[in-house]
């Protein structure tokens, strides 16, 4: 049991869970007619290869994980788990993920995936530790799983699919910033470089933040253009990204971890419903 328990934190069950949630409304969004067991299996191959990438990151950073409080009782530092047995479920997840894809849905969509994986896991790792660039090269993974799921509904990658990607792509800069922000002291440990402006919690890097959550706001309009959703949702959709942008001014006032702090849990609220709001607006 005990070691059930430590392979199940290898998933990073919850961030896989968001990244499956996206790839639904991805789905739905492409296939609004879509039965329940479609989206469930599309989540499940989500989560599959998302849970795969998860441990690719904590194998390569098993040393790097001992060093941050956060990250300490990690199983692989605690040695609850070996590298060997970790690389094993890695390769299982990874494939059964991609083959559920691949066979179910279309070989793209599994393509995507693998592309997605290879990106988080071993070119954003390594890349914390070099140069804050590391953050434009996450977002691509993390912005594919709406993508992923668009393209597991229709077969193709349309206008709509990459408006999808961009919403998701611009959201994670004020997100993982303000982590970033909060968690400066420990990521400093591990020499992980993920600041903008050299690593700096200063004004510089507030107006940063602020310049894509302002970018949200234009983009969150481009469903309703280009007849993905309707009114009721834009609204709710410029609404949110108005609240959004107003704890960035917040920041740039104070430049303080309250105000990070403040943006981390508003971006962890704003993309489920804005993304919601585009489904229910849809179906």
């Amino acid at each position: 049991m005990h070691k059930a328990a430590a392979y199940f934190q290898l998933l990073k069950f919850r961030l896989s869970l968001t990244v499956a949630f996206s790839s639904a409304i991805g789905f739905i969004l492409g296939y609004p007619n879509s039965k329940w067991y479609d989206i469930a299996l599309v989540m499940l191959g989500g989560m599959l290869v998302t849970g795969s990438a998860n441990i690719i990151n904590q194998i390569i950073e098993k040393d790097l994980d001992k060093l941050m409080k956060r990250t300490a009782k990690r199983p692989l530092p605690t040695g609850q788990v070996s590298v060997l047995e970790a690389v094993v479920f890695c390769v299982l997840l990874g494939v059964s993920g991609a083959a559920l894809l691949a066979l179910y849905f279309n070989p793209l969509a599994a393509a995507l995936s693998l592309l997605s994986l290879v990106l988080y896991g071993f070119i954003y790792t390594p890349l914390k530790q070099i140069n804050p660039i590391c953050v434009f090269v996450g977002a691509i993974p993390g912005a594919m799983p709406p993508l992923i799921g668009w393209v597991a509904a229709t077969g193709s990658i349309d206008i709509q699919a990459i408006i999808l990607f961009g919403i998701q792509f611009f959201w994670q800069f004020p997100h993982f910033w303000a982590i970033a922000w909060v968690l400066d002291d420990d990521y400093k440990k591990a020499g992980f470089k993920m600041l903008p402006m050299a690593g700096g919690k200063n004004l510089k890097t507030a107006i940063q933040i602020m310049s894509y959550t302002l970018v949200l706001i234009p983009l969150s309009l481009l469903p309703l253009q280009f007849g993905m959703t309707g009114t009721t949702s834009a609204m709710i959709a410029v609404i949110c990204g108005v609240l959004f942008l107003a704890q960035t001014f917040y920041l740039m006032r104070t430049c303080s971890k309250k105000a990070a702090m403040s943006i981390m849990f508003g971006s962890f609220l704003y993309l489920p419903i804005v993304q919601i709001a585009f489904v229910l607006d849809k179906i």
